[in-house]
């Protein structure tokens, strides 16, 4: 059997508390800053996430993580919302995002661009189709996006000044 990458083993822990919480695990992600590493588990759930969703969680997954010890290091724990302008980066966050706004950076220019905004419209075999504000359809390959991140923004701001 194969080993599982320490996101993965991560995930595997954590989402039965998650689920027990009602909660539903938008990301987990390891990476080293400077000479600190942090585990970041990103949490979602319908009507969004309070600071008492991430502080239970953090709560309950704390001593299962220290007794599995997936990462044998010593790390900061960081459990928070993915945020309004969160970034698309598994299959399923595009196919539960599918008609939203999103803002797109590519790795390498596309006539002379690299940023660009619109509605996405499909995603099939790693291919992200965003239809523009012109009603023009950008297709591209995952492998070639820097990041597609909800454009939520201005819908958030004027939900907020209802």
């Amino acid at each position: 059997m194969a080993k599982k990458n320490t996101v993965a083993r991560v995930e595997e822990i954590v989402k039965p508390f998650a689920d027990e919480l009602g909660l539903k695990i938008w990301d987990v992600r390891f990476s080293k800053e400077g000479s600190e590493k942090y585990l970041r588990i990103f949490i979602d759930k319908e009507g969004g996430v309070s600071i008492d969703d991430c502080v239970n969680l953090t709560h309950a997954i704390s001593k299962p993580l220290d007794e599995s010890d997936p990462i044998p290091e010593s790390y900061m724990l960081e459990v928070s919302s993915p945020g309004i302008e969160r970034e698309l980066t598994r299959d399923e966050h595009f196919e539960d995002c599918m008609g939203k706004a999103v803002m797109l950076r590519t790795i390498r220019p596309i006539d002379s661009a690299r940023d660009f905004s619109g509605t996405l419209t499909g995603y099939e075999n790693k291919i992200i189709t965003v239809t523009m504000a012109d009603g023009s359809n950008l297709q591209i390959d995952k492998k070639d996006v820097a990041y597609v991140k909800l454009d939520d923004f201005d819908d958030a701001w004027n939900k907020s000044e209802m």
